[in-house]
């Protein structure tokens, strides 16, 4: 059992009948009033969003999890096939487990979630930062930089990301996982 003064973020924990992880938190002490926590939950199942605030002093049923890397080998029409490189043992995961899917090629090492108790893989993620090839870019127009003017990109994994004007086919570029966004250009 935890304790709101032992909320972190990426902390799991069992609430409302499913696995939840916390991604935000906010320690509130109001003039006026008791302490209180304002978390944003992630469902580990669903991927659901859930903002909830616990008052001070709550206890938490806290779920140990364990981050184990794997790397991607294929898709199939059961989901994702992933590889420990140490044990070579092999895991399925459903598409709707794995957050950034469009980014992922094969060969990539990703961490995957598992409840320690029964060995369930609850979630995929990848590293926060890729590079990728961009295979695929719109002509960037003279002259239109003076503003953070972005144009749609194909990356090497088939996703289409906006980039900035000067990017062009055949570079690298860094792309953040989380927010699926542009973040630079990579020199070769």
């Amino acid at each position: 059992m935890a304790s709101t003064s032992d909320i972190r973020n990426g902390l799991c924990i069992n609430f409302n009948h499913d696995f939840w992880q916390i991604t935000e938190f906010l320690h509130v002490k109001p003039g006026k009033g008791n302490a209180f926590v304002r978390c944003k939950l992630k469902s580990l199942t669903t991927g659901k969003v859930l903002e909830h605030t616990f008052p001070s002093g709550a206890t938490l049923d806290d779920v140990r999890v364990e981050r184990r890397t794997y790397q991607f080998l294929y898709p199939d029409e059961f989901g994702f096939n992933f590889m420990n490189n140490e044990t070579f043992e092999q895991v399925s995961i459903p598409e709707d487990m794995v957050d950034g899917k469009e980014f992922m090629k094969e060969g990539q090492e990703v961490e995957i979630l598992f409840h320690a108790e029964t060995e369930k893989p609850l979630m995929c993620e990848l590293p926060a930062h890729i590079v990728l090839e961009v295979i695929d870019a719109e002509p960037g127009v003279r002259g239109n930089t003076a503003t953070n003017a972005t144009k749609n990109a194909t990356v090497e994994t088939g996703a289409i990301i906006q980039v900035p004007l000067f990017v062009d086919a055949g570079e690298k570029i860094k792309v953040d996982t989380r927010t699926k966004s542009y973040i630079e250009r990579v020199k070769q």
